[in-house]
């Protein structure tokens, strides 16, 4: 059985999303939306409600109130449309690892109804695509932990869904695992795959997603391109470093054209003002041209996604105790 997903601009839709677990409020009003093609970070710490609204979004746990769409169909009103249009790949691989790699697939594919020779060719496709295929018929408790995840990615494609959902879906990995990752993630994006992704690392929100939902306790508390929430949280600086230390003074003299601020970091050999942008980095080095001075680094200095989580919830990403969302059965 293939996708029978209906051709929409918008492919995932969250509108006013509640969820209740006796007294407790683990998602309070959630509302966002995907293009089709496109990327969603859903940032926030560990017991924000990601995973609750991934759950809801994914029709594993039902709404108290408000609804959601996935590639059209309502997820309470047409679960089956939605599962039969996305793809789900969670916090733990979820393969058997008692079977080899080509049969997890396998497996997966005659649950979804394809037929033998579908199955194979699906299969062979998939373990090449996400280099698996030299350990193909190696049984999965013999992977690694970035193997696994390799695997439990391309299970979730079996059925070629056109909405996929991860949700934190390098939490363990290695750093070296986790980049490899996120160049499967890219290709499937080319292809045209529409990603939902819950994490709590920024670098992996800044380098996968076209935009970004902040949520903390339950609610969204800031949304935009990872550019835009640099920007709001901040503004950019421009950052010089001097080779010599004999020079800090007349560099800072030069900077002081540009901006009334500069930071002198004599340790470092670094200078610091605030910018309003490029033309700014275009300034300086005009100024520093023909002057005698020679640099290690000039450039511009954006907040990173970790100013951002600092700036909204005054607290940084790394400060946040790691303690899971706590669930109860639907």
């Amino acid at each position: 059985m293939t996708s029978t997903a209906r051709s929409v601009e918008t492919a995932i839709e969250a509108v006013d999303l509640v969820k209740h677990f006796g007294d407790t409020v683990a998602v309070d009003g959630v509302s966002f939306s995907v293009p089709t093609g496109s990327v969603l970070g859903l940032l926030g710490p560990n017991g924000a409600g990601k995973t609750t609204t991934v759950r809801m979004m994914t029709t594993l746990t039902r709404p108290t109130s408000g609804t959601a769409r996935v590639a059209g169909f309502d997820v309470t009103k047409d679960p089956d449309g939605v599962r039969r249009s996305m793809g789900l790949t969670g916090q733990t691989a979820t393969v058997d690892e008692l079977l080899t790699g080509t049969e997890n697939l396998q497996l997966v594919g005659r649950l979804y109804g394809l037929d033998r020779a579908t199955v194979k060719r699906v299969s062979d496709d998939l373990l090449e695509r996400f280099s698996l295929t030299d350990a193909a018929r190696r049984v999965v408790k013999t992977y690694s932990g970035g193997m696994r995840r390799r695997l439990d990615l391309a299970v979730s494609l079996v059925a070629t869904p056109p909405v996929l959902f991860l949700d934190e879906p390098t939490t363990g990995l290695d750093p070296r695992s986790r980049v490899e990752l996120w160049e499967v993630l890219r290709s499937l994006v080319n292809d045209g795959t529409t990603l939902l992704l819950t994490t709590q690392y920024l670098e992996e929100a800044d380098q996968l997603a076209d935009n970004i939902v902040v949520i903390d306790r339950g609610t969204v508390i800031a949304e935009g391109t990872p550019l835009q929430l640099k920007d709001a949280s901040g503004r950019a600086a421009l950052v010089v470093t001097v080779s010599s230390a004999e020079d800090l003074g007349r560099a800072e003299g030069l900077l002081r054209g540009i901006s009334a601020e500069v930071h002198v970091d004599a340790a470092a050999r670094r200078l610091t003002t605030p910018a309003e942008g490029l033309g700014d980095v275009t300034k300086a080095v005009a100024a520093f041209d023909g002057s005698g001075i020679d640099l290690d680094d000039l450039g511009l200095q954006r907040p990173s996604l970790d100013d951002v989580f600092l700036h909204l919830t005054g607290r940084r990403a790394e400060d946040v105790a790691d303690t899971a969302e706590e669930e109860v059965p639907a």
